[in-house]
């Protein structure tokens, strides 16, 4: 008898069937811990999957919205949930499609509630979490129409994310693109004045803010070292900094993004 080496060949059904559920594994995002599960939840335009939860965090969930929870032991939670291993659940894990906001034209038209100007944060090439997640808990905060990002190089939806933006996730547009620099532009012909953050600007943010009051604003941060890219530069109308009190660095990205959101809200 001729020995058979290599592995069997899968048949195509369940080849199929694996191609199948690791497309459906990518199109969900698990949100973790009591307030982002709570949020979420909460929020109707969300689509929920599945809930896992510990006794302890179903009872401190309150309203679960009419969602049938996965009682798990906490001893076995890890398991029950793909979550990275450094994750601060609580014993709460949500599965979620990621919520869909429109067209750009929609959100950066759409009038957030108490504005004082229109407001939009862009970021380019932020892909850290936690600072994605900050800005748009300070954009929310401050009254932006959205926070809009490149589809690839950016932060994605996940729990971290979710996590830091702390509820902001739920309610705070987070649109990501296929061409920033395209975006950009159409922002532009929709009227908003595209302010570059850059360290080396020539212009100082309040005084700019002071100059360009009541129009629409677009603030454009890049990522932390590399800052924005040249072509991003080149759109944005300005370039302005933050001023310092002395000469000792920069502020982190996600910093910066609330002390411009704050700088332009009050001007």
């Amino acid at each position: 008898m001729t020995e058979r080496t290599g592995k069997a060949k899968k048949p195509t059904w369940v080849i199929d069937k694996e191609r199948a559920r690791r497309a459906a594994a990518a199109e969900t995002v698990w949100l973790f811990g009591l307030h982002a599960v709570r949020d979420a939840l909460a929020n109707p335009a969300r689509d929920k999957l599945r809930l896992v939860v510990t006794q302890n965090a179903v009872t401190r969930l309150g309203d679960l919205h009419g969602i049938e929870p996965e009682i798990t032991d906490p001893r076995v939670f890890d398991k029950a949930v793909p979550l990275a291993a450094e994750s601060v659940h609580q014993g709460a894990a949500l599965e979620v499609k990621p919520l869909k906001w429109g067209s750009l034209s929609e959100v950066a038209l759409r009038e957030a509630p108490g504005e004082s100007r229109p407001l939009l944060v862009a970021l380019d090439r932020v892909t850290d979490p936690h600072n994605v997640g900050a800005i748009l808990r300070s954009a929310e905060v401050f009254g932006a129409r959205a926070v809009i990002a490149p589809a690839r190089h950016s932060a994605p939806e996940t729990g971290a994310l979710a996590k830091t933006a702390s509820g902001a996730l739920e309610r705070q547009p987070y649109l990501r693109v296929p061409n920033l620099a395209e975006a950009l532009t159409q922002l532009k012909n929709m009227g908003f004045i595209l302010v570059g953050l850059d360290g080396t600007g020539n212009e100082s943010l309040p005084d700019l803010m002071g100059e360009l009051k009541g129009r629409a604003i677009c603030l454009v941060l890049g990522a932390e070292g590399p800052g924005m890219r040249e072509l991003t530069i080149k759109t944005c109308d300005h370039v302005a900094r933050i001023p310092f009190a002395a000469d000792f660095g920069s502020l982190n990205v996600s910093n910066a993004a609330a002390v411009a959101l704050y700088a332009a809200g009050r001007a």
